[in-house]
């Protein structure tokens, strides 16, 4: 079950968050968290289980196959402290077992993901669950505002080769997802050294939440969700 969480407002809504790994726990606890918490808003990130050990801790993070993924969620639905339960999964990459999967049709982007949340949504059927996927993987995020990666990887060349990307997409959310073309392959491709858990949430927390609503219209629909169970 998810973390014990600390009660202060009457008037605070808690919502678990299911993630894949530590690089999106820590987006939720430093970056997303503090702003939803104005509205009154209280969202806690917790791990997928990976394997199931009876003496011991679980192994957790990664999303490696749909009913991992639903057991950990009916689990979090049964804690009636929460009001909700979301996800913060990446499109890019899903297992194949993930409902709709193997019948999605040919679409932009926006209307895949939106299927294949559909979909989910329907599998769990519980009314406090809503699903998000984050369009295409966590580092969209990063072409939002290229600059923070400056302090890790001070070279202009580079970094202008972000823009570069940016500029033929309409907007971050649809780099497109291939094992050549994902945002992570050419992030990667350009900074070796860069390394998600560390880099990527300190350069997001740079960019800002707005910021990132502004340019990622799918990532807006799901925050401006989640500040509408605080109103």
């Amino acid at each position: 079950m998810g973390k014990e969480l600390a009660r202060g407002q009457t008037c605070m809504i808690y919502v678990y968050v299911s993630v894949e790994g530590q690089t999106e726990e820590t987006f939720i606890n430093k970056v997303l968290n503090p702003y939803l918490l104005t509205y009154e808003v209280y969202t806690t990130p917790i791990l997928l289980k990976t394997k199931k050990v009876l003496s011991g801790p679980d192994f957790r993070g990664g999303l490696t196959n749909y009913e991992q993924a639903k057991r950990d969620i009916q689990n979090l639905l049964k804690d009636h402290s929460v009001q909700a339960v979301t996800t913060f999964y990446d499109f890019y990459g899903l297992p194949n077992d993930f409902p709709g999967k193997d019948s999605i049709s040919i679409g932009n982007c926006y209307e895949r993901v939106t299927y294949l949340e559909g979909r989910f949504k329907e599998d769990i059927n519980n009314p406090k669950f809503f699903p998000y996927l984050q369009l295409h993987e966590f580092e969209a995020f990063l072409f939002v505002n290229p600059e923070p990666l400056r302090k890790f990887f001070n070279d202009d060349q580079k970094i202008n080769r972000v823009y570069e990307i940016k500029r033929k997409f309409n907007t971050p959310e649809e780099i497109n997802d291939s094992t050549e073309t994902a945002p992570s392959k050419r992030i990667r491709s350009l900074f070796p050294g860069y390394q998600k858990p560390l880099h990527g949430p300190q350069a997001i927390s740079e960019v800002g939440i707005e910021n990132l609503m502004h340019e990622c219209s799918h990532f807006r629909s799901w925050v401006e969700w989640l500040l509408g169970l605080g109103t």
